[in-house]
């Protein structure tokens, strides 16, 4: 049977385009549809204009620490149009360069909400394609709970296009965009509260890395509530006004729930080409990303597996190579896969946690370090660093490591690929530092924690 494409990619995120762009280079003829913004939520709203929030919002500090070196910097105030009008820009700019890959790799670009009809046919804005091979790349979609007052709270979708700066805001939630955006908010001036229903935010990391962390928040100016959740909120002319479980209230200009994400699954017409979903309404997929259909693929954060950014576009590299080569087969290792969180300090991790390796070995040599960095001997600021391995006793082999601390993701990257590789903690040892830097205290730590 003859179609128009070889492979429709529904959803131009970093994952479908890299999935659709490589096979057209492969010789597929190829068209992706997206129905909002070129790049998806990785360069319009997540980690891009993300970080580069994170780097405006370090400026009071770096103002501040400044005057231990001899610099007496005038500063006038922050002003938010400022850095929220060049965030757009540089994101402008970002969507200008995913066109032209598109469109120089032969990819044509469909604007609108695509709709499947069945296996091989898909509607977008009244026009109908077929294709041998689909691929679904929604990525997922910020979610907030149903409670009174939940029309008048912001996600992290909204907190990049504020129309002005708040002087107040409650950040709810415990995974990595809430502490982010805790720090962010703060940075610049903020009054920061950041609520959490659990004990502990970050539950998927470390528990070392965690406690750090809330520690060193502390020092940031964010107030951390935890064990806490929003019952109700009320509107008092422009305020928010929270209503606590323990029933205390607190006043905000602004409300950021950043309780987790969804699979962006609705209105695709999934049920009318019999693609199955699971029970949290992720796509499921087998281990070469095929759904229930057998020519349906999908990736990202659609399939829920992990939501980040390098991982869907490994996984698009994966379609490309497998479905339009004849190159061995590609499958994505999903052990030791490296990330930071821009929380302030940085974390950077790879590899398992404490308790992770505890179960799955039992007895397990830990290293940690913590120490004061060296830019602060003279500032005086209380940030701290923390570092830590995890090193399998019966065969030296290296299996966790984690960092808190500046640029923690760029020294966390490197010792990843120690890590992929099998070091062990002896040839860690034997690597011989760069001082003075944070980094040579990977190579250095010698002494077991007890």
């Amino acid at each position: 049977m003859s179609y128009d494409y070889d492979l429709y990619v529904i959803g131009a995120g970093s994952g479908g385009v890299r999935a659709g762009r490589m096979s057209a280079s492969y010789g597929a003829k190829v068209a992706i549809a997206e129905s909002t913004y070129l790049g998806g939520t990785c360069v319009n709203v997540g980690c891009v204009p993300k970080k580069l929030f994170v780097y405006g919002s370090h400026f009071a500090e770096d103002f501040e620490d400044a005057k231990a070196y001899g610099w007496s910097v005038a500063i006038d105030p922050f002003d938010w149009p400022t850095l929220r009008d060049n965030k757009t820009m540089e994101i402008q700019r970002l969507n200008g360069i995913y066109e032209d890959l598109l469109n120089g790799a032969g990819v044509a670009i469909h604007d609108g909400r695509a709709h499947l009809l069945d296996a091989h046919t898909v509607t977008v804005n009244g026009q109908t394609y077929t294709a041998d091979k689909i691929l679904i790349a929604t990525g997922s979609w910020p979610s907030v709970p149903v409670f009174p007052g939940r029309d008048h709270v912001i996600t992290s979708n909204e907190a990049f296009h504020l129309p002005t700066f708040p002087k107040r805001v409650v950040v709810v939630g415990g995974g990595y965009i809430a502490v982010e955006f805790a720090g962010i908010f703060a940075g610049l001036g903020a009054d920061t509260e950041l609520i959490y229903r659990g004990p502990l935010f970050l539950r998927a990391f470390d528990s070392g890395i965690r406690q750090f962390v809330a520690d060193e928040l502390e020092h940031k100016r964010v107030n951390l509530r935890f064990e806490t959740t929003v019952e109700r909120i009320d509107l008092d002319g422009e305020e928010r006004v929270l209503t606590l479980n323990d029933g205390s209230q607190l006043h905000a200009d602004l409300v950021m729930y950043a309780t987790g994400r969804t699979p962006n699954t609705a209105n695709l017409g999934l049920e009318d080409a019999s693609v199955a979903l699971t029970a949290s309404g992720a796509v499921h997929v087998d281990d070469d990303y095929r759904t229930s259909q057998d020519n349906i693929y999908a990736i990202g954060d659609v399939i829920d597996r992990l939501q980040l950014t390098p991982v869907a576009i490994a996984e698009g590299m994966c379609i490309a190579n497998n479905l339009f080569t004849d190159r061995p087969k590609r499958n994505l290792d999903y052990d030791n896969v490296a990330t930071a969180v821009f929380c302030q300090p940085n974390i950077g991790t790879v590899g398992l946690t404490e308790n992770q390796a505890r179960d799955a070995f039992g007895d397990v040599d830990v290293f940690e370090s913590s120490f004061k960095p060296m830019k602060h001997t003279m500032t005086g600021r209380a940030e701290h660093t923390f570092m830590k391995l995890i090193v399998k006793p019966a065969d030296d082999r290296v299996v966790g490591i984690h960092m808190v601390g500046p640029d923690a993701g760029e020294i966390i990257q490197g010792l990843a690929v120690a890590m992929t590789a099998g070091a062990t903690k002896s040839q860690f040892d034997a690597t011989v530092g760069i001082h003075p830097t944070a980094a040579e205290e990977f190579v250095t730590m010698r002494e077991i924690r007890q």
